[in-house]
């Protein structure tokens, strides 16, 4: 896999940040943060941000997980938290992209991307226009 451009590993790149506590179970033999903790760190972001966002709730509508792809970039530890970053990607007809970066004093130390696909009673429904609106509204910057 090749490795995220380099503006995924800015900070500035996102327009959320939210810093989650590591736990000293988070850690492998080797005494680094595990792929499976990887995987709750950026869930807990991703959900903090979806509230930050308004995005937790859509009359009518929920939405579900359809796609996760975390890259491992650097070495995780404890006791440091890492704060992850995150903001809207791609946003298409019935889903969109939350893309995500974990840091750990300073350095990226994993991305994460995760495509959503928005459902109402009877299956996958088109983005209305308004919950559309709020996703643009926390869009990454892209840079080179």
């Amino acid at each position: 896999m090749a490795r995220p451009p380099a503006w995924r590993l800015e900070p500035g790149a996102y327009p959320h940040h939210e810093a989650i506590q590591t736990r000293f179970q988070d850690l492998d033999v080797l005494g680094h943060i595990n792929n499976v903790a990887f995987a709750a760190l950026f869930e807990s972001g991703r959900v903090r941000f979806n509230q930050a966002a308004g995005l937790a709730r859509w009359p009518g509508h929920r939405w579900l997980v359809a796609q996760v792809v975390i890259n491992y970039l650097a070495e995780g530890n404890f006791p440091q938290d890492v704060t992850i970053s995150s903001g809207i990607g791609t946003v298409g007809t019935r889903s969109w992209q939350i893309l995500s970066a974990a840091f750990q004093g300073g350095v990226c130390i994993g991305t994460c991307d995760v495509v959503l696909v928005l459902s109402a009673a009877d299956g996958a429904s088109a983005i209305p226009e308004a919950f559309r609106a709020a996703l643009e509204g926390w869009r990454v910057r892209e840079g080179d």
